[in-house]
């Protein structure tokens, strides 16, 4: 069978850095940091008081109608993690004029998923619950559709009548990029002309931040919210959580070329691998961030130095950070040292089940523009000795630099990993 070419032409995001993609791609040029004082709920009994939660969000600049009631209604429903999948959806099913007149919905796919799904819900439900058991069973009608991971995929899919392949996936942090590969192999076999994809994902509340609190998985330091993202230097202590949705639209080269469509960039490839190792940590000799990089390679058609830009999974954690660097040097051999690694989670914080499709925007970026954003907090004499500072981190600044293919990473608990290829655009 013939592989169709996959190409970029809508893009939304809902991030810590901005409401929108230019915004959040502005900001991480200048090395802004999105963390801060958590807001959405009282965090004066948890350990981590702090983290990258999205800035003026407001449902009613996300809806057709915000003087239809029902339409309000309705959106407002949603949990916070389907809100944001449905506001950077209809950011990037617009910038792709994916509802144009002659486009066949039925060829239209959403693959769409979160790490966690509805959290806030499950808490709120449960909470209602223990509350009044006394009362017996009195939960919401709405709490399953409300709460499970895959609605998301489901709610964009109704709201713009999209018949296509419609499923979410769940594989942790490297859930949206699992979304990705899965569409960008959708279009490529002829499965459909296009498909909506992403993650999106609202863990910031009790059960979240004390969660990965109780897992020592995220950063104490709460006397310095904005620096304490800092992948790749000794002195981190965990990664910062993060919130929003990120959206991406994959659509067949033909189809995209015959209506006039803009393009971002290429999809070329993507890996994924498992660790077999922990139920949490990574291997320490990263053995499945390596194998992932290379099925990713393979994929692509390229070879390893071909690639001008990694973006790491990089959360500032002690063993993860460590173990991916290596894979990084083993994957690349001499040309780890030309090419450039950063970790954008300084910035956006840990997305979780976003995340994948947040650096893979980054990357394609970074192809348009020919710059790589940074990784943030490094400061001299803050080196692990066990990682070779002779690669290129990109610390503090943004780096100008041709880039013409990027590969992303993302790794999740359970041993997932994932990693997608972009390219810049040639006919």
């Amino acid at each position: 069978m013939e592989l169709k070419r996959v190409v970029v032409t809508g893009l939304g995001a809902i991030t810590p850095l901005g409401l929108d993609v230019e915004t959040t791609w502005s900001n991480a040029l200048k090395g802004v940091s999105g963390a801060g004082p958590i807001t959405h709920f009282d965090t004066t009994l948890f350990k981590t008081k702090f983290a990258c939660e999205l800035k003026g969000f407001d449902p009613l600049n996300f809806v057709s109608d915000p003087n239809d009631r029902r339409e309000v209604k309705d959106f407002k429903r949603n949990d916070l993690y389907t809100q944001y999948a449905l506001a950077c959806a209809k950011q990037a099913i617009e910038d792709a004029n994916l509802l144009a007149e002659g486009i066949d919905r039925n060829e239209v796919g959403v693959i769409f998923s979160s790490g966690i799904g509805g959290l806030h819900t499950f808490e709120e439900q449960a909470g209602d619950y223990a509350r009044h058991e006394d009362r017996g069973p009195m939960y919401s009608p709405f709490f399953i559709p409300t709460m499970i991971a895959d609605i998301a995929a489901g709610q964009i899919s109704i709201k713009y009548g999209f018949r296509g392949p419609n499923f979410g996936v769940v594989s942790a942090c490297a859930t949206s990029t699992n979304a990705l590969i899965d569409a960008f192999n959708y279009v490529r076999m002829g499965k459909a002309t296009a498909i909506v994809t992403g993650g999106s994902e609202a863990p910031l509340f009790p059960a979240g931040v004390g969660g990965f609190n109780a897992m020592k998985a995220i950063s104490l330091r709460n006397d310095d919210p904005k620096g304490a993202s800092r992948p790749f230097s000794a002195s981190r202590d965990g990664f910062v959580m993060g919130e929003g949705g990120v959206c991406l639209v994959f659509e067949e080269l033909e189809h995209a070329l015959a209506r006039g469509a803009k393009i971002y960039g290429e999809v070329i490839g993507g890996g994924m691998s498992a660790d077999a190792y922990h139920i949490t940590a990574s291997h320490p000799e990263g053995l499945g961030a390596k194998l992932v990089m290379q099925r990713a390679i393979e994929d692509a058609g390229i070879k390893p130095e071909d690639v001008d830009y990694v973006n790491a999974h990089g959360t500032s954690t002690p063993v993860g950070d460590l173990s991916e660097a290596q894979a990084v040097k083993d994957v690349f051999g001499e040309h780890a040292y030309k090419l450039n690694v950063s970790s954008t989670k300084s910035m956006t914080g840990h997305m979780l089940g976003a995340t994948g499709a947040m650096e893979a925007v980054f990357c394609l970026l970074a192809c348009r523009d020919d710059i790589i954003p940074p990784t943030i907090n490094h400061a001299d004499g803050d080196e692990d000795e066990k990682i070779d500072y002779k690669m290129n981190f990109t610390f503090n600044k943004a780096q100008k630099r041709t880039v013409n293919i990027a590969l992303s990473n993302t790794f999740g608990f359970g041993g997932h990993n994932a990693s997608i290829i972009v390219k810049k655009f040639q006919k």
